[in-house]
Order: structure tokens, then sequence, then C-alpha cells
């Protein structure tokens, strides 16, 4: 059996690309360090957080969720918002980005902060990245956006 359409059919429209990533998360069983981590120590911009199951954080159009796995894989509770149950375990990896000097700066920030750089370096295409770990132990990466450009 052919999976051609057949000559009469009419023709399949294209699947749309994504053009962006509209949010990603993270895993973390301490939300209190998390909040910390992210709002404090970073500076990102709270948008929500809803006890001890979920943490949400606004990055330009996009956001950051940190979850509690232990809470997320359990079914969902309101029939309203049937999102399914999901988690990870292990370090999961997230990376921001930043102009050079903005990463030097963040640097400066995070020494201050008493975070401890895991990696810094320039990739062979000239893009920085600095590499540190969240108290959950997720690998979180400031680079510069040229990093995937051409």
């Amino acid at each position: 059996m052919s999976d051609l359409p057949h000559p009469s059919a009419p023709p399949r429209e294209a699947a749309p690309v994504p053009g962006a990533i509209l949010e990603t998360a993270l895993y973390a069983r301490d939300l209190d360090a998390a909040e910390g981590f992210y709002g404090g120590v970073i500076g990102l911009e709270k948008a929500m957080r809803l006890g001890n199951r979920h943490l949400f954080f606004r990055i330009g159009a996009a956001m950051l969720l940190i979850f509690n796995p232990e809470e997320t894989v359990r079914p969902p509770q309101d029939p309203a918002l049937p999102v399914p149950p999901h988690g990870a375990t292990g370090a999961g990896h997230v990376c921001f980005a930043l102009s050079r000097d903005e990463i030097a700066r963040m640097r400066r920030r995070l020494v201050d902060a008493g975070q401890e750089i895991e990696a810094e370096f320039d990739w062979p295409n000239g893009a920085r990245s600095l590499y540190l770990r969240d108290p959950a132990g997720n690998s979180v990466e400031f680079a510069e956006p040229r990093l995937w450009q051409g």
C-alpha cells in the first residue's frame, strides 16, 4: 500500500515550524533555594509561584519554569487544567543569552554572591560561555547569542 495521497485528494498543508521556545523547564525539589538563586542571585523577574509545586520566571517573551518533580509526577487535580504528569531526574541545562560585557558583569555578580564558576571559555567561533550550577545541580550557562549563529 502506498503512502502517496490519492490523486483527487487535496494537497497536504505543510506543518508549521516553531520560531522560538516559549518556555523551558528545570526541576528542583527546593523551590525556596531555586527562587533565591534565579530571582535573587541572577535577578530574573518572578511571574508566579504555586506553593511547593512550581515557580515561574519571565525572561523577555519566554518563561523559565521550575517544577518540583515530586509534585508534577502526580495526576492533575484541576480538570480545567489537565496538564499531564511530568518530571525529570538528574541535572538539566538552561542557557541565558548575554553579551560578552554582560557575561563579565554577571560573573562579578555571581562571585560576589558566593557562587562557584564551573567553567568559562570561548568556543571555536569566539562566543563566550560561563557555567555554574543552581542549588538543585542544574547546569546554568550564560553565552553570547552568536554561539549558535552561522
